[in-house]
């Protein structure tokens, strides 16, 4: 029987990938985002569960998924720490015709996407920034196996999204934007790139850890930002999500 460590679960999200979603927040992160809001899923620890204990709460729900044209989406932390866990939870998601998301950062042992991509209806692959000295201080780890997991996603063919956190200061600049541009544009098939504004909501959680904040003098990113950097990628051919 699979099991996996899972952080928590929302029944009736509204803001993941479309509809009504059942967003499954899993256990461990190998990142250090300093813009992570939620550092409390880092360690691999927390509830144990088994894949028919979600499976049976997801059909509870389903209803609610089908009506809204929504599904399940698996987070974290970092859901393809444990790949078998999630490729378990999507193929019974899929056969009960449950749409089901992958939100990632890519950051995981080289080949445990491949575990999951085949029972995936969609992936939002989450992009901090493209130069890899900027990533490394931004997270504390170099991008090299993200940029590979990511390719990999978009060989497969399966429906994938950047997501791109905007953080003013950080990964705001005319170079990070050409580094991103240059990076969708290198892909043999087209990639639409959602862009995200930084927010300060895990900052009471960084708090809580007893963890300094690493960007506590970084405002959060204003919607004329965002729409500005947005407008700049659609200016040079990339199509926002």
């Amino acid at each position: 029987m699979s099991t996996g460590y899972i952080h928590s679960i929302e029944t009736l999200g509204t803001v993941d990938n479309g509809g009504i979603r059942f967003v499954l927040f899993l256990q461990g992160c190998a990142l250090r985002c300093s813009f992570c809001h939620n550092p409390d899923t880092w360690l691999m620890k927390g509830k144990q569960v088994t894949v028919e204990e979600i499976i049976e709460q997801l059909k509870d729900y389903k209803s609610f998924l089908d009506l809204s044209g929504g599904g399940i989406t698996v987070s974290g932390g970092e859901p393809l720490l444990q790949p078998e866990f999630v490729r378990d939870i999507f193929v019974q998601a899929g056969e009960l015709g449950i749409h089901r998301a992958l939100d990632t950062s890519g950051f995981c042992r080289h080949g445990n996407i491949l575990t999951v991509l085949p029972h995936t209806d969609l992936v939002m692959f989450s992009i901090k920034v493209v130069d890899e000295g900027k990533h490394e201080k931004l997270t504390e780890k170099d991008n090299k196996e993200i940029l590979k997991n990511l390719k990999l996603a978009v060989d497969s063919g399966v429906e994938l999204v950047i997501s791109y956190v905007l953080i003013p200061n950080v990964n705001d600049s005319a170079e990070d934007l050409q580094d991103l541009v240059r990076l969708v544009k290198s892909f043999a098939r087209e990639i639409p790139v959602q862009v995200l504004s930084y927010h300060k909501m895990g900052t009471v959680k960084w708090r809580e850890m007893g963890l300094p904040d690493p960007l506590a003098g970084i405002p959060p990113a204003a919607p004329e930002e965002v729409k500005f950097f947005q407008k700049q990628l659609a200016a040079a051919g990339i199509q926002i999500h």
